[in-house]
């Protein structure tokens, strides 16, 4: 077995390189995204526990929701071709990325309104002060 492989992780290790509190880790595992070993008390982590945890961050930096990362990590357990798991994943980022495009344009619209509304308040206190 390579030294890759047969590597583990503790749980301080895995909060300090994701950048995340044990807490959170802990909440992932009660969540069965991740399913460390035991040994006592202690929680011992394979590299596909590492890996898992560098998708679930990664999916929760896009905006994609535990559920839909839970899926797609099952989907992966399922079809180890991954080729469904792409193809969900294809679908998921385009949904995300339709959203934040609809996000954006509200976000456009009513920095527009702002800015309107700002400038009829300057010109109403400029008159009152005139």
């Amino acid at each position: 077995m390579s030294e890759e492989k047969s590597r583990t992780y503790t749980i301080t290790e895995l909060s300090k390189e994701f950048d995340v509190t044990t807490r959170t880790i802990r909440f992932y595992e009660d969540k069965g995204l991740i399913s460390p070993q035991r040994e006592g008390q202690r929680r011992i982590y394979s590299p596909r526990d590492r890996v898992r945890l560098r998708l679930i961050m990664r999916g929760k930096r896009i905006g994609f929701a535990l559920s839909e990362i839970q899926e797609l990590i099952d989907l992966y357990d399922t079809d180890r071709s991954a080729v469904t798991q792409l193809e969900v994943l294809i679908d998921r980022i385009q949904q995300r990325r339709d959203a934040l495009v609809r996000q954006q344009q509200d976000i456009n619209a009513m920095l527009n309104e702002l800015e309107v509304l700002e400038d009829q308040c300057a010109s109403l206190l400029k008159d009152k002060k005139a």
